[in-house]
């Protein structure tokens, strides 16, 4: 078996570029966190995340990937027992609502993508395996 990793050594700043896409993509995620409650639409998220990339200079990785029907946001927002890549929209969230959010941002050539899951308010032990 043969291994061809072509591992290509970053110079400095091309570190310091991915700690930048990391951190904006984090500043992001942080930001539609904090926006988590009953009531708020997964648009609203959206909008609030693709707002934070745009304003780093950043594009959000998502929005528009290619495929039949390119990626129409910037977030994945999975609800419940979705199990990934749930597309935001007028849905609201209510209170025990468990929430997958996936972002990626792409800033000077570097991408930054993380993900994180919450639960929306009080939510039941059997869902959150207390």
């Amino acid at each position: 078996m043969s291994w061809d990793r072509n591992i290509v050594v970053k110079s400095n700043a091309e570190l310091a570029l991915m700690r930048e896409a990391g951190r904006t993509n984090a500043i992001a995620l942080q930001t539609v966190r904090e926006l988590i409650r009953p009531g708020v639409t997964t648009a609203e998220l959206d909008a609030a995340a693709e707002e934070v990339i745009r304003k780093a200079g950043g594009t959000p990785i998502f929005k528009g990937y290619p495929g039949p029907y390119p990626y129409p946001a910037t977030l994945n927002v999975s609800l419940n027992e979705e199990l990934v890549h749930g597309i935001p929209g007028k849905r609201k969230l209510k209170e025990g609502d468990i929430v997958s959010v996936d972002c990626g941002t792409l800033l000077e050539g570097f991408v930054g993508d993380a993900a994180f899951t919450v639960g929306v308010g009080e939510i039941s032990p059997r869902l959150c395996g207390c």
